[in-house]
């Protein structure tokens, strides 16, 4: 059964207060005006990716979906409103009735992104989309960044599985969203329950040291866990000596041991040793899995040790470094008028400090090169050149304000290992470095 999102439960009724209080000022405000009608186009993107970074992953969209789904304002919501005085009758009568009935424009979900790219553009009045921006915007640099880090790693793990497992290290339902975005980027497991109930990801566990701690001896606490999970499990064998715990491991369990887990030390020594001593035992097939606070440069300095999965937390649900993309979501066309026909006119805030817009409606295309791989991402206004056409990538999400691009979590987890292979070979280099393509602008009208 895929499940992936089909909005079952680890979520919240209502996403209508996912929102700052100046989107429902400026809503008043805008009513007030004659000005909320006015038809409008918002578009989110970042200036730069984070420092060091070569590609950014576009991840949340599943989650952005259901949050406009669920953006309403029940009888407690508008009451909170009310008893804060935070809006007048007018507006909180208007937000009683809110239904997005807009459209909404993407990057495909798991697809790489640039400096520029118009990752997703809103469409509709001035009021239904300004209060979006908040819960757009914390979802998708939440999990666009949580996705940039399992990329990476995902990349120097090669061959070699992943499991994420940090949902210790952050908040209850972040943890949640970071284990699905982690999927996207490439880890085939989650140590987390929830995330494997809502989005179908494989789930995986089986002790810790306190398991082993509570038994009066080491072996007893390797019998007990053979016993319940047969011998194909996972033994830890760090918790005293890890030779020593190797061997009863291979004693209690034979030599059909699944596989073995270390969690400290110098991992690149200790894993050479175990797996030599696994073979002299006879345990040629046991596989050795390594944590400890491991992040994409760990994974990449144990390419050459005999590991044979990864287990990671606190790196990869802080972002290795990075938590958050810095996209933003600005106004970048608006009509004249309230008038449906109105034409629309480019917008843009004109700022010192690196915070200046592009106004207009934008497309995005990606130009390859002759032998397929990408060379360039194209971003402009007014019609698309020909020879690009066929390579546009903003995909149509919702549609008059019905969700139209739901897809499974496996299907944007393809497009993501897809898209990076599309990129040049210097794109999965954990050295520092520019984008690995630049981003192109082509300045044209921006269309009504």
């Amino acid at each position: 059964m895929d499940v992936a999102d089909l909005g079952l439960p680890v979520d919240v009724p209502s996403t209508a207060l996912f929102t700052d209080q100046y989107e429902l000022t400026m809503l008043q405000a805008a009513l007030k005006a004659g000005t909320a009608e006015r038809r409008s186009v918002f578009e989110v993107f970042t200036r730069r990716l984070p420092e060091g970074r070569r590609y950014g992953v576009v991840a949340g969209t599943g989650r952005v979906l259901d949050a406009v789904e669920n953006f309403r304002f029940d009888a407690g919501v508008l009451g909170f409103l009310s008893e804060r005085n935070i809006v007048d009758e007018t507006t909180l009568d208007w937000l009683g009735s809110y239904r997005f009935s807009g459209d909404v424009w993407g990057y495909p979900e798991g697809e790489v992104y640039f400096p520029g790219s118009p990752i997703m553009r809103v469409e509709g009045s001035f009021a239904e989309c300004v209060l979006l921006e908040t819960v757009i915007l914390s979802i998708l640099n939440h999990d666009s960044a949580i996705a940039a880090a399992a990329s990476r790693m995902s990349s120097a793990a090669g061959h070699r599985p992943l499991i994420e497992m940090g949902a210790r290290r952050t908040h209850e339902l972040a943890a949640v969203a970071a284990s699905r975005a982690a999927y996207l980027g490439g880890f085939a497991s989650t140590s987390d329950l929830a995330a494997g109930f809502r989005y179908n990801i494989p789930t995986v566990g089986t002790s810790a040291h306190a398991f082993t701690l509570l038994h009066d001896h080491e072996r007893d606490a390797f019998q007990a866990q053979v016993n319940s999970l047969g011998r194909n499990t996972t033994l830890l064998v760090d918790t005293y000596d890890v030779a020593e715990a190797v061997r009863m491991a291979v004693e209690v369990a034979g030599p059909e041991l699944g596989a073995v887990r270390i969690d400290s030390g110098d991992l690149l020594l200790v894993a050479h040793r175990v797996r030599q001593q696994l073979d002299e035992l006879g345990a040629t097939a046991t596989k050795i899995i390594v944590t400890s606070d491991l992040d994409e440069y760990a994974i990449a300095s144990l390419a050459a040790a005999p590991v044979d999965a990864y287990g990671v937390g606190t790196q990869l649900v802080t972002g290795s470094g990075h938590p958050t993309c810095s996209m933003v979501y600005k106004l970048v066309a608006r009509a004249e008028s309230a008038d449906p026909k109105a034409p629309l006119v480019p917008v843009a805030k004109k700022s010192s400090g690196g915070k200046t817009s592009i106004g207009g409606r934008k497309w995005a295309a990606r130009r390859l090169d002759a032998d397929g791989v990408a060379e360039a991402e194209v971003v402009g206004t007014g019609s698309v050149p020909a020879e690009l056409a066929d390579r546009q990538l903003l995909v149509e999400l919702v549609k008059g304000g019905d969700v139209v691009a739901r897809e499974p979590l496996d299907t944007v987890r393809d497009r993501h290992t897809a898209a990076r292979a599309n990129l040049p070979l210097s794109a999965t280099q954990l050295s520092r470095g520019e984008p690995v393509i630049p981003t192109e602008y082509v300045h044209g009208r921006s269309g009504s």
